[in-house]
C-alpha cells in the first residue's frame, strides 16, 4: 500500500510487542526509510506516551534501527489505555488512526477472539488489515468459529494469520533450491526419499512465558502451527506462480493430504517435559516447579509426531515433527534422508551412508552429505558434507511478515482453511494425550530428550 499506514497494536504493553514486533518494525523502517508508518499502541497498562516511546526506542535500539522513517515514527507514536474487547474503545482507536490501518492482535487467543467479536459493532475503514498471532484458536472448532466471525468483518485477503516461520526469504530459499535444480526435484519423492524430519530444538526454557506456554505446550506452540507450515513448503507440488493464490493453494493441498502415521496417535506421537538440569551454563529448575506452572496440566515441553502425506509423491515416507525446550543443543532444521543405493560394484570397501540433505533454518543454510572416494585409498568410501549459505535477507522473518501486513500482501500469511486443517491434523494426538494413552516422559534439562526415545 502507498501512503501512510497506521499500525495499531492491541496488547502493546505485552511481551510479544517489545520482544518481537517492535524490533522488527524498527528494522523494517531502517531498511525502507521512505515508508510512512504511524504507530499506535493500546493495552490495559496505564502507560503515558513518554513511557511508550521509551519502550519503542529501546526495542528499536536492539537492532540499531535509525533513519528518517524511524525518527518520524518515534516523534508521532502514542499510546492509549484501552479495553480492546470494548467496541467503543476500538472505535476510538480506529478514529485516531491515519491512512490505511493494520490492526495487530498481540493478544492471547481468547482475548483476540473477543476483540474480533467487538469489531462486529464497529464501522471498519476500507482495506483494514487484521493480523492475528498463533495459535489461531484453541482447537479445530474454535478456529472454524473464529474464521466464520472474521468473514463477517473483512474479506479473507485482509486477514493475516501470522507465522514468522513463513518469512519471505526462508520460503523462497526452499522453493528455489528444490524447483530450480534438476539434481533435487526428480528425487524429491518416495521413490528416493527414506524419511523427512523437521526439528526445532531450543536451549531456552520458559523465559517468563509460563502463563501462555503452560496452557499450550510444545505441540500447540510449535508443531500445530510453525512446523506444519514448514512441512507444507517441503511437501507441496510445484505452484504455477509465486503469487498469493497459487502459493497458498499448493501449501494447502499438501496439508489436506497430511495425517498421523497409520492413523495411530498412541504409537506415533511422544511427549515429555524437562526436569532440573543445566543448559549452556544456565541452571533450570524442573518445569513442574517453575513459577506459573500448574503441574496437574501435564504440559509437555517436548513433542514429537510422525505424519504421512498421502499423495503419490510422498506415499510411504514418514514426516516426523519435533520441538522442545531446555534441550542440550539448538537444532533448527529440515533433514531429508535419501534411500541407500541398491548396489555397488564389487571392490569398494566400507558401507556407503545414505545421502542426507539438511536445510538449516535461521541462519538459512544447506548441507548435503554424500559418499566419495577416500584420498588415501580410492577403493574406500568416505562420507563428506558439501555446504553453502543461502542468500541472507536484510530483514528478520518478523520484519518480512510485518512488511506483508503493512503492504496488505497476504502471501506469507496462513489462509483460513489451512489454519483449520492444522488443528485437524493434530487433534487425534491431543485427544490421545488427554486420554492418557501416551505417557508423559521426562528428560533432564540440557540433554537431548528422554533416553528411552529412539534418536532421530
Amino acid at each position: 500500500m502507498s501512503g501512510i499506514t497506521t499500525l495499531c497494536i492491541l496488547g502493546a504493553s505485552g511481551d510479544l510487542a517489545s520482544r518481537l514486533l517492535l524490533p522488527a518494525l524498527g528494522q523494517l523502517l531502517a531498511a525502507e526509510p521512505t515508508r510512512e508508518v504511524r504507530l499506535l499502541g493500546a493495552g490495559q497498562d496505564d502507560w503515558s506516551d513518554e513511557r511508550w516511546r521509551d519502550v519503542v526506542q529501546r526495542a528499536f535500539s536492539t537492532l540499531d534501527a535509525t533513519g528518517p522513517a524511524v525518527d518520524a515514527l518515534l516523534a508521532s507514536t502514542t499510546y492509549r489505555r484501552a479495553d480492546v474487547t470494548d467496541p467503543a474503545a476500538l472505535s476510538a482507536l480506529l478514529a485516531a488512526s491515519q491512512g490505511h490501518v493494520a490492526l495487530y492482535f498481540a493478544l492471547p487467543p481468547a482475548v483476540a477472539a473477543k476483540a474480533c467479536a467487538a469489531l462486529g459493532s464497529v464501522d471498519l475503514p476500507p482495506r483494514i488489515v487484521l493480523a492475528l498471532e498463533k495459535p489461531f484458536g484453541t482447537d479445530e472448532r474454535s478456529a472454524h468459529a473464529l474464521n466464520a466471525l472474521l468473514a463477517t468483518l473483512v474479506p479473507e485477503a485482509q486477514v493475516h494469520r501470522v507465522d514468522h516461520f513463513l518469512g519471505r526469504s526462508t520460503v523462497l530459499n526452499v522453493i528455489g533450491m528444490r524447483f530450480a535444480n534438476r539434481v533435487f526435484e526428480p528425487v524429491w519423492s518416495a521413490e528416493h526419499v527414506e524419511s523427512v524430519v523437521i526439528r526445532y530444538d531450543e536451549e531456552l526454557g520458559l523465559e517468563g512465558r509460563a502463563d501462555y506456554y503452560d496452557r499450550a505446550g510444545a505441540l500447540v506452540d510449535m508443531l500445530q502451527s510453525h512446523l506444519l507450515q514448514v512441512l507444507a513448503v517441503v511437501a507441496m507440488e510445484l505452484p504455477a506462480t509465486l503469487h498469493t493464490h497459487d502459493l497458498r493453494d499448493a501449501s494447502s493441498a499438501a496439508l489436506e493430504a497430511t495425517s498421523v502415521w497409520n492413523d495411530d496417535p498412541a504409537h506415533f506421537s511422544r511427549r515429555a517435559r524437562y526436569t532440573a538440569g543445566t543448559v549452556g551454563g544456565r541452571s533450570f529448575v524442573s518445569y513442574a516447579d517453575a513459577p506459573g506452572v500448574d503441574p496437574a496440566r501435564e504440559t509437555e515441553t517436548l513433542a514429537e509426531i510422525t505424519l504421512k502425506v498421502d499423495t503419490e509423491r510422498w506415499a510411504g515416507v514418514p514426516f516426523t515433527l519435533r520441538s522442545g525446550k531446555a534441550l542440550g543443543k539448538l537444532r533448527r532444521e529440515v533433514v531429508i534422508t535419501f534411500k541407500r543405493v541398491d548396489r555397488l560394484p564389487a571392490g569398494f570397501t566400507g558401507v556407503p551412508e545414505p545421502s542426507v540433505l539438511r536445510i538449516l533454518l535461521g541462519p538459512d543454510r544447506i548441507e548435503l552429505g554424500i559418499n566419495i572416494n577416500a584420498s588415501s585409498d580410492p577403493f574406500a568410501l568416505n562420507h563428506t558434507v558439501l555446504s553453502t549459505n543461502f542468500a541472507e535477507s536484510s530483514l528478520s522473518p518478523y520484519a518480512e511478515v510485518l512488511s506483508g501486513i503493512l503492504d496488505g500482501d497476504p502471501t506469507l500469511s496462513v489462509r483460513g482453511d489451512t489454519a483449520e486443517q492444522c488443528w485437524h491434523i493434530v487433534q487425534p494426538v491431543l485427544d490421545a494425550w488427554r486420554a492418557g494413552t501416551v505417557p508423559l516422559d521426562e528428560y533432564a534439562a540440557g540433554t537431548g530428550g528422554p533416553s528411552s526415545w529412539a534418536v532421530l
